[in-house]
């Protein structure tokens, strides 16, 4: 829980301490009604989505708990545990602007430091800031489509960074920098080299020191293989089968290098790990959280409900902050609450439906909590908090399914 790792955080270095007035958890589970609504949420997605396994964690601080693993690793595996690993996807994003931020808060580089500053052989980039990478303003696009046939056919094969970027820097800039927001994975990979040249140290290592080690995450990390000891969640992807999603033989891409993604979704952690990260960012707790990160959020499109904003690398929806996403083999989400501490983390293990599931699935979830009642001596947070209703993204869920519903 954030609350125990909060409260035994100590300055681990200038900028990375944790220091706050921690929202207390209920120790105790969700009530049962809540916890069936919520099985019932991520059961459909599953079905909807082709995935064998699921691992959530939805923490309301004011009633309780609901931490749950359902189903199996792959069509004929064993069961799925709670504890398991997965790759975190676009949530890493959220954590390379920690790394910016952490830094700035030593004095290593500023928010506003031009790309050319640290990383030579990008002229045309070179009036870039590390910010305009953080925020997704940069105009730059989206690599993983051009290569992504090449993961499938050699999943264990070694990335170098400079590499991917290559591909999504051939694809040039869109619109001037700062003026609105592309989902940009190139721009995350050039961000996570310029913070390794400016710190003299790989992302691993920043990753550790401002991210993972100062809130006592062990089970996460970035790796560049996802060989080892540890348990993991089996990734899958379904395939095709006379024009459809195969949805009862996927393909398993838990062999798929982390490498793939780097600093732009290479990261892994556990459920656990991850709720105790997003309220972390929620509620502000690291010494180098600073309100100018959040404070200018732009539109995701301009067809986009006033509500749901990006900034600072995460997505802000009501007074939700963080991210979702796909990578390769899993569908991630991980958002807290910044006025309650209401958190989910969701991983579904197949990926094919796409990054707009486990965005929805999230937000479903939410709903469902917010309205959770308090625990004896405890007191609900107004209504009214999130600007959806819990079946509005339930109805999304089973409208976009890629296979078939029981």
């Amino acid at each position: 829980m954030l609350t125990v790792a909060v409260l035994g955080m100590t300055a681990c270095a200038p900028g990375t301490s944790v220091d706050l007035d921690p929202i207390p958890q209920v120790d105790g589970a969700l009530p049962g009604e809540m916890q069936e609504q919520l099985q019932s949420a991520v059961q459909t997605a599953m079905a909807a989505t082709g995935s064998t396994g699921a691992i959530v964690e939805v923490r309301a601080p004011w009633s309780g708990v609901w931490t749950q693993a359902l189903g199996t690793t792959t069509p004929e595996g064993p069961a799925v545990s709670a504890d398991m690993r997965f790759r975190i996807g676009p949530v890493t994003r959220t954590m390379t602007c920690d790394v910016l931020y952490g830094m700035a808060a030593r004095g290593i580089v500023s928010v506003d430091d031009a790309l050319g500053d640290w990383l030579t052989g990008y002229p045309s980039l070179a009036t870039i800031t590390l910010g305009q990478l953080c925020d997704g303003t940069s105009g730059l696009g989206v690599y993983a489509g051009e290569i992504s046939s090449r993961w499938y056919i050699n999943p264990p094969r070694v990335w170098a960074p400079k590499e991917l970027v290559a591909y999504g820097v051939a694809k040039g800039v869109a619109g001037e920098p700062g003026a609105a927001y592309r989902d940009s994975d190139t721009g995350y990979l050039l961000l996570g080299l310029a913070l390794e040249r400016a710190a003299g140290a790989s992302a691993a290592e920043l990753f550790s020191e401002y991210v993972f080690e100062p809130l006592g995450m062990d089970s996460s990390s970035l790796p560049s293989t996802t060989n080892g000891s540890e348990t993991w969640l089996n990734g899958l992807r379904s395939g095709d089968t006379k024009g459809r999603p195969d949805c009862a033989a996927p393909a398993d891409l838990t062999s798929l290098s982390p490498t793939t993604a780097f600093t732009a979704g290479g990261a892994v952690s556990t459920v656990g790990d991850l709720s105790d990260y997003i309220q972390s960012v929620a509620l502000g707790a690291r010494s180098y959280d600073v309100e100018s990160r959040f404070a200018d959020p732009l539109p995701i499109s301009s067809d986009a409900p006033s509500w749901f904003t990006v900034t600072g690398g995460a997505f802000q929806a009501g007074s939700l902050v963080g991210s979702s996403g796909a990578v390769p083999g899993y569908l991630t989400a991980a958002y807290a609450d910044t006025e309650t501490g209401l958190s989910v983390v969701v991983v579904l293990n197949n990926s094919r439906a796409g990054s707009a599931v486990p965005r929805q699935l999230a937000w479903q979830l939410a709903a469902l909590a917010s309205k959770a009642p308090a625990a004896e001596g405890q007191s609900a947070p107004e209504a009214g908090g999130l600007p959806w209703e819990a079946a509005t993204f339930g109805d999304a869920i089973v409208d976009d399914a890629i296979c078939p519903l029981p």
